[in-house]
């Protein structure tokens, strides 16, 4: 088992301790774009919903965020989503590591 998998079974006493696992767990380039596409969908769908006020939309925002990373895992890391143990710090990690990648601290191109 991966030092990545191990890292399941600890806790994190803050998000900066966290962010370095939550890489490690997302070092498959496919995985990388597809979380950046399923957080870029979520912002644009959320942007979307209040826009025009389509507040039951709201319910596809999880399907579409977790859909796109969850193939992700699945698929292409092989290993099972940071969210089933660290829901918020996961979630948080999604939305940095998006933002990371547009600033160019995270690849998605190797």
């Amino acid at each position: 088992m991966s030092e990545a998998n191990n890292s399941h079974n600890q806790q994190f006493g803050s998000f900066k301790e966290f962010y370095p696992f939550y890489l490690a767990e997302h070092q498959n380039v496919v995985s990388r774009r597809l979380h950046f596409t399923g957080t870029a969908l979520v912002l644009g769908l959320v942007a979307y919903i209040i826009t025009f006020s389509l507040w039951t939309w709201l319910l596809a925002v999880p399907v579409v965020g977790y859909g796109f990373a969850w193939i992700g895992h699945f698929f292409f890391e092989k290993n099972k989503p940071a969210t089933f143990k660290f829901p918020f710090y996961s979630l948080l990690g999604d939305f940095v590591m998006f933002f990371d990648i547009l600033r160019g601290k995270v690849s998605i191109l190797r």
